[in-house]
């Protein structure tokens, strides 16, 4: 009984007719960021490495999805993955105006220009929006940048807010 709950557990609740019928549809326009979403860990590899691997409900749990030589290269990719599906929250407009082009919300309302049309900046744009976004992603990114980076980076956050200190308590 043991063995067939082990096996029964590891099956999708989805029988595979079902499936296929599913499949010959179009994708609805969610299914990139459901299949990016995550949640994304990086563990060693046994012959050497890093590997980010996915949820246990992917394709294969067992396989990661990317390997690298480093931890770090590991825990970046682990960081953007998520917004790789994910439709861009800011858009830049191929037409040039006055102001230069413009950059977009996803709404299609203005919130910034650039002098250039630069893609890859608005692509970074959009790889930041979605680290903000995500407190795992960011955590990522932030272990992946270590204790020197941080300790700066906290240094200069410090300086950049205003310090009140705590009020007494007597």
């Amino acid at each position: 009984m043991a063995a067939r709950l082990a096996h029964r557990t590891t099956q999708n609740a989805f029988d595979s007719e079902f499936l296929r019928d599913l499949d010959r549809r179009d994708e609805p326009s969610t299914g990139p960021e459901a299949e990016t979403a995550g949640p994304w860990w990086v563990s060693p590899l046994p012959y050497g490495g890093w590997g980010v691997f996915g949820s246990p409900h992917s394709t294969d749990p067992h396989e990661p999805i990317a390997r690298f030589l480093h931890r770090e290269h590991a825990l970046v990719a682990a960081a953007v993955l998520p917004g790789t599906g994910r439709d861009p929250e800011i858009r830049l407009d191929s037409r040039e105006r006055s102001e230069g082009f413009a950059l977009l919300s996803a709404e299609g309302r203005p919130i910034g220009a650039l002098r250039n049309f630069d893609q890859p900046l608005a692509d970074a744009l959009h790889v930041v929006d979605c680290l903000l976004r995500s407190p795992t992603a960011l955590a990522n990114l932030l272990e992946a940048a270590g204790a020197t980076a941080l300790t700066r980076a906290g240094r200069i956050l410090r300086s950049a807010l205003p310090y009140e200190p705590p009020a007494d308590s007597a």
